[in-house]
């Protein structure tokens, strides 16, 4: 069987490809790219559209096992085929945490079941996230982790750190920090400053991941490991990766889109659905992440993925759940990057795709011939108004419920069979 997707606008980033072509598949993978002449068992027609390999995002909170009512691998998976993601990592918050192999080996069981995605877990790296005692992080690689992070809480122990990016390095494994000082930011529930002055709420300084992540360096120097900051979102962060980047060091930092495209004015009335952590920040900082993600020291755009049920997120902001959901919307809030021209398109896509899938030794993020055939199809002009109550994850808390995107994803296909086909799943 041969699908042949005709005539769209074909960017693969890691082969250097950016022009209008033909790309057909067989038996799950790119049999070839160019002008098609043979007979096709099924044909798309992508004319006027973006032809890209399928996005990866190496941020995502599931909550299974042990809050499916927030999100599940189903319907995770369900919202990241929508978003043109074929591949994503979860992270170990889950309860019980991803931090031994047997949690490790049901998600990726289950996510097989599942078919709709390639689902990586991230384990932890300390027992129960809580920063103490490092977990059998050799055993963990070989179930099947990509990488170490104690993402939802902060690799807070130094020693604790240090241990785990000499141990993470010892086989060639990344470390994934969450930087994030809990001395300077507990209680907080949105940036320290001025806004956070006038509504009279607990503010989360800078500092409070400057601090953590000049640590980190210094630490990861040391042991000339492999260190990632997760979701970038200060100027002086920014500042901090690029600067050991330049020495040489092996730090990589990834942004998420609400960081490069809000601002902490989301949180005016109290707007709970701009509550994350790291929070929205100022102006200036956003421009920052912008000047890194132009200039390359932030390599990769990755969601932070993080559902919640209505519940914990209305219930006041001081004490509302941080996160967002942004599978569905990483791409059109992301092409806002190529059409203001801070970087171009191919840029846009390499950090979705084969940036990621080279930090995480991914066999993915390419169209080569020969790959698998996950593969992404977007209108880059189609605008739409975001409803909250038709994304399909299994949650609601965004802040983009109402707003115009432009942007939107008409096919997603996974090892050559089209698993997402404008709006509708195909299970």
């Amino acid at each position: 069987m041969t699908l042949l997707i005709r005539n769209g606008h074909v960017i693969d980033p890691a082969n250097a490809i950016d022009e209008v072509c033909d790309v057909w598949i067989e038996d799950g993978r790119i049999a070839g790219l160019g002008e098609f002449s043979g007979t096709a068992s099924e044909t798309i027609d992508a004319s006027g559209q973006y032809v890209c390999p399928g996005l990866i995002d190496m941020h995502v909170h599931l909550r299974e096992p042990g809050q499916e009512w927030k999100e599940d691998i189903e319907s995770g998976s369900r919202a990241a085929i929508a978003g043109g993601v074929t591949t994503f990592c979860c992270m170990p918050n889950t309860q019980p945490r991803l931090d031994h192999a047997g949690v490790l080996l049901q998600v990726i069981d289950r996510a097989r079941q599942v078919g709709l995605c390639h689902v990586h877990p991230i384990a932890a790296v300390s027992r129960n996230l809580e920063g103490k005692e490092l977990t059998e992080m050799r055993e963990l690689a070989r179930a099947g982790a990509v990488a170490f992070s104690d993402d939802g809480m902060p690799i807070w122990h130094a020693g604790v750190m240090r241990k785990a990016l000499e141990y993470a390095s010892s086989f060639g494994f990344m470390v994934i920090q969450h930087a994030e000082d809990l001395e300077l930011t507990s209680g907080g529930c949105m940036n320290e400053g001025w806004m956070s002055t006038q509504l009279g709420v607990t503010g989360m300084p800078a500092e409070g991941e400057d601090s953590m992540v000049a640590r980190d360096i210094m630490l990861a120097r040391r042991a000339d490991a492999r260190y990632h900051v997760a979701h970038i979102s200060t100027a002086g962060a920014v500042a901090l990766v690029r600067r050991a980047q330049a020495e040489g060091l092996k730090v990589t930092a990834e942004a998420a889109p609400h960081h490069f495209s809000l601002t902490e004015e989301e949180v005016m009335h109290f707007n709970a659905d701009a509550k994350m952590s790291p929070p929205l920040r100022t102006e200036e900082d956003r421009k920052a992440i912008l000047e890194g993600l132009r200039d390359g020291s932030i390599s990769v755009i990755a969601t932070d993925h993080a559902p919640h049920h209505e519940d914990d997120k209305r219930c006041g902001l001081s004490c509302a759940a941080f996160g967002i959901v942004g599978l569905e919307t990483m791409l059109p809030v992301s092409l806002e990057l190529a059409s203001n021209n801070v970087i171009t398109m191919s840029d846009l896509i390499a950090k979705m795709t084969i940036n990621p899938a080279r930090l995480l030794n991914l066999d993915s993020g390419t169209l080569s011939e020969g790959r698998a055939a996950d593969i992404c199809i977007f209108d880059a002009e189609k605008r739409w108004t975001l409803d909250r109550s038709k994304l399909f994850s299994r949650s609601r808390n965004t802040p983009w419920h109402g707003r115009e995107l432009t942007g939107q994803v008409t096919h997603t296909i996974k090892g050559g069979r089209v698993v997402f086909r404008n709006g509708t799943i195909h299970d």
